[in-house]
């Protein structure tokens, strides 16, 4: 028997149990593949090789935010950005921590600078030396996390 769409839709029809039954594997196989690719694809897997963090975060945070990694790597409301003296969190949301474990880069690893959008100004942390994967935020928020940060935010580039 060959796997055509409509001999596919007869063995669903046929074995509706067997559809229930599958059909939670296969979502949740679904969610972790997206979520590891957007993680290894982002950058994210490479920064959680050097900057994991498994400690409580102790820090002002700001949960359910934006930004944007590497190739278009979109974080749409799900990300909580800290910041204290050792440097910037990031953590995702709970259901999307496969891959993504919470991470906390030293202010000594990042480099900031500003870019002007069409409508918003952005501004750019680059992480880790050697990886320089980037995080693109609102202006807005930055300068949340820069008022926060005090004398510990980076030098910005210009």
């Amino acid at each position: 028997m060959g796997m055509s769409p409509d001999n596919l839709q007869r063995f669903i029809d046929q074995h509706p149990a067997v559809f229930v039954a599958i059909f939670p594997m296969y979502f949740l196989c679904l969610w972790l593949l997206v979520g590891a690719t957007t993680s290894v694809i982002g950058g994210w897997f490479s920064l959680a090789k050097l900057y994991r963090t498994r400690v409580p975060f102790n820090g002002t945070k700001w949960r359910g935010q934006s930004g944007q990694m590497r190739w278009l790597a979109n974080y749409n409301r799900v990300l909580t950005l800290g910041v204290s003296p050792q440097g910037l969190y990031l953590a995702s949301m709970f259901l999307l921590r496969f891959m993504h474990p919470p991470l906390l880069v030293p202010w000594s690893e990042i480099k900031v600078r500003r870019k002007k959008g069409w409508v918003f100004e952005y501004v750019i942390f680059t992480m880790g030396h050697e990886l320089a994967i980037p995080l693109r935020i609102r202006g807005k928020l930055a300068a949340k996390l820069r008022e926060s940060a005090e004398n510990c935010w980076p030098v910005e580039e210009t």
